[in-house]
């Protein structure tokens, strides 16, 4: 699988012009830019929350950054997410490898401006082995709910 179905189909309905970057097998997304030899501060990192009733968050910052909570609760009362709870959220998905795309999964998005502030984003394909690579631009479009706030 190089791509979950949930990306492909929100990509091709956009007509997003991308590239996929394979890169050998990786657990994180620092780890995925440093295989695939991409600058960690352009790769997307989702971090999922959840506000123990059943609402969830996506926050979305640079790979080789660190979520601050204490920005992420001035919306609410959010927690990190176990990871046990996101294969119901993710079905498509590699365990761990949450595509930055909060919308395609009807899910709440928080994007980081240091993201947006990059001429071009690499984002987990919904794997470990691949990388979807697209401008600012385009994911921008992919993402139109998305709400750029400082989260880390």
């Amino acid at each position: 699988m190089r791509m979950a179905k949930t990306v492909q189909q929100r990509l091709d309905k956009a007509g997003c012009d991308y590239d996929i970057v394979p890169h050998p097998h990786s657990a994180t997304s620092l780890e995925s830019a440093r295989s695939a030899g991409v600058p960690a501060e352009r790769v997307a990192k989702s971090v999922m929350l959840d506000d123990r009733h059943g609402h969830y968050l996506m926050a979305v910052l640079p790979a080789n950054r660190h979520l601050d909570m204490s920005k992420v609760r001035a919306t609410g009362p959010w927690q990190l997410t176990r990871e046990s709870g996101l294969p119901h959220l993710f079905g498509d998905c590699e365990r761990g490898a949450i595509p930055a795309l909060g919308d395609a999964y009807e899910i709440k998005m928080l994007l980081d401006p240091t993201l947006t502030r990059q001429g071009d984003i690499y984002l987990e394909a919904g794997n470990h082995d691949y990388l979807v690579h697209m401008s600012m631009d385009q994911y921008l479009k992919l993402v139109p709910k998305a709400e750029v706030r400082e989260v880390c």
